[in-house]
């Protein structure tokens, strides 16, 4: 048994490529872009560090469309996909290698107003699914009573009869 996943939540750090590829089903659609994951931790001596990484991420298809409508420079995303290196040889001669996440799921995250996309009008409005919607209900409309003051009772007549325990 063996297991190949990567989930990432991090921000975009360029606007996405997006290429076309013809191929033997007509044109498939890829989506690259850098996305950043940092790690903030405090040292021996409490001072504040960040370490941020660096991740190649490659959408294919529909993922890839998501990507062309929504996803630009700084938009917070959350990835989750699998971990591949590829190997090619430079103009030199010399091998080259890389590693990148092959995005299957990609969910963006964030609000609104702070995405790129989001300003830029990129976002359609939200979909309400049947399962999700709240229910439209009439809001019940309460009168109030009018107050009726009680009559004072007179404390000084309370006698060993009443039912209170102390």
């Amino acid at each position: 048994m063996s297991l190949n996943k990567a989930m990432l939540i991090g921000n975009v750090g360029r606007d996405p490529e997006v290429r076309y590829l013809d191929g033997n089903n007509g044109q498939a659609k890829v989506a690259t872009f850098t996305l950043a994951t940092t790690e903030r931790y405090r040292d021996r001596n409490g001072e504040t560090r960040e370490n941020t990484e660096w991740h190649n991420i490659v959408a294919w298809r529909s993922t890839a469309d998501v990507v062309e409508k929504f996803v630009k420079k700084g938009t917070q995303v959350y990835i989750e996909g699998r971990i591949r290196t590829r190997s090619w040889d430079d103009q030199t001669g010399n091998k080259r290698y890389t590693t990148e996440i092959i995005a299957d799921n990609l969910q963006l995250l964030g609000k609104r107003q702070d995405n790129p996309a989001g300003q830029q009008g990129g976002y359609s409005q939200p979909v309400q699914q049947p399962g999700y919607a709240q229910p439209q209900q009439a809001q019940p409309v309460y009168q109030q009573a009018p107050v009726q003051q009680a009559a004072p009772q007179n404390i000084a007549n309370d006698g060993p009869d009443d039912d209170l325990p102390f």
